[in-house]
Parts: structure tokens; sequence; C-alpha cells
């Protein structure tokens, strides 16, 4: 019991001389601390008593004054207090007004045009007249019985398509005969039926008038003959540049056409 209670009181008076012992070496490092930084600690409250004295923005001059003075070999940390400013608001830009999204197009619904009446069939347009061919007028001699029974020459005039045979075309025209109206005026054909003109030609001022074998063959005599010849010569030297003709027939050249009508040279209007 005595033992228990010894240690005990020991127990007891060891604590608070721990609490004293931790207190004093607290305090011999705050004051080592002390010591160690006093050059710092005069600086900072030289500084801050500066500061009290000056205006603002001389300050950052003072710091750097000091650093250039050496007085100290250690570099310090000098702890930069800025004094309380007013703070700037910044305004934030106003934003542009938000132009709101244009609507999209509306598109109209298809209209459907009225219904037109149908227009009525139109006739079709008839094609233009075809260009109608140059002609000219060309003479054409036929035969004309008088009263007294003569046979004379009828002269008629013809619109004939301009061609580049207009001889060919103007004894065709004869061989095939007159037309109703100039068969009113007495006209005659005495040209033998059934002459064709095989071929014409012109060389110097002579025709040659080359005939079919029906030419041969007149059923009205020896005025008949000579009737026909004048058709042909009449009509033939009509032309400026023909001055006489050259019956052929089927190509060879006959001396008679019948007993006494010689035509184996050249016949003009003078041979009658």
């Amino acid at each position: 019991m005595g033992a228990r209670k010894t240690s005990k009181k020991k127990t007891q008076s060891d604590g608070p001389k721990a609490i004293v012992v931790f207190w004093l070496i607290f305090a011999v490092v705050i004051i080592s601390i002390a010591l160690f930084n006093w050059g710092t600690i005069t600086k900072n409250f030289n500084l801050f008593k500066t500061r009290l004295a000056t205006t603002p923005g001389t300050e950052e001059d003072y710091i750097e004054e000091e650093i250039d003075s050496g007085h100290s070999t250690q570099t310090p940390e000098i702890v930069v207090i800025e004094p309380e400013r007013n703070p700037v608001t910044e305004t934030p830009p106003t934003p542009p007004p938000s132009t709101p999204p244009a609507p999209p197009p509306v598109t109209p619904p298809p209209t459907t045009p009225p219904r037109q009446p149908a227009a009525p069939p139109q006739p079709p347009t008839p094609p233009p007249p075809a260009p109608q061919p140059a002609v000219r007028e060309r003479s054409i001699y036929f035969a004309n019985v008088n009263s007294d029974g003569q046979i004379l020459q009828s002269k008629v005039t013809r619109r004939l398509p301009v061609s580049e045979t207009p001889l060919q075309d103007v004894l065709n025209a004869m061989l095939a005969g007159p037309t109703a109206e100039e068969l009113s005026r007495n006209a005659l054909n005495l040209i033998p039926k059934d002459t064709k003109l095989l071929s014409a030609t012109v060389r110097g001022s002579t025709a040659y008038l080359n005939f079919s074998e029906d030419f041969m063959f007149n059923t009205y005599g020896i005025e008949g003959y000579v009737a026909q010849l004048k058709q042909i010569v009449w009509t033939a030297t009509e032309f400026p540049n023909i001055r006489d003709v050259q019956i052929l027939i089927d190509g060879r050249r006959v001396d008679y056409l019948a007993e006494g009508i010689l035509i184996g040279s050249p016949i003009g209007r003078n041979s009658f």
C-alpha cells in the first residue's frame, strides 16, 4: 500500500514538469527564429511604417532601394502586401441584340390554273404556192384555109416556160396542135399526125431539125407538104439567130419530101 501511494504521487508531480519543459523549449525555438530573422523582421517593420507614411505607388521604389543597398549578404524574401484598392468592376460588353431567326419561307401551295376551253381545231395551213416558172412569149405558125380554099400562114403567140432548149420547146408546142381558142380562129396543123421531133441543133445560122419518118406522109397532097414545111421554117426562123432549116428524117438527109419538093439542102423563107 505504501508503494502504490508513492508511485501515484510521483506521477502527479511529473506532469507539471513536462508542461514547463515543453513551454521552455517552445520559447527557445521562437526566440531562436526571431533572432535568426531579426533583420528581416526589422526591415518588414520599417517597410510597414514607411507604407503607412507614404502614398500608394511608391512602395515598389522603396523596396528596390532596400534591395540595391546591399546591407545584408542574404537576400531576404520580401513579401509585398499591396494596399487594398477600390476594386474595378469591369462591365461585361453588352452582347448584341440577338436577331430572331428568320422564319422559313412559306411556299404557297401550287395553284392549278383554271382550265381554258379547248381551242377549236384550226384548219391546216395550205402550203405556199409553188413559184411559177418564168415564161416568155413565142411565135408559132399554123395553117389557115380561106374562103377561096387557099392555104395561108396563121401566126399565134404562146407563153412558154423559159428553158435551155427554147427551139425544141416551141417546135413541140407546134406539133401538139392549136388550142381550142386557136381552133376557133380556124388555125390548123397540117403536119402529119404522130410526127415527133427527135432532135434540134443550131450550127451557125442553120437549124438542123431531125423528125421521125411520119413526117414524110401527108394526106393533103402537094399543098399539104408545102404547108407543113412552111410551118416548120417560119416557126424556126422566128429566132433571130436562125436563117434557114435543114430537114432530117431519122437522122439522115433526104433529097425530096414529095415529088418536086426538095429538102436535101437548107430551106429558108425565100425558098417558097
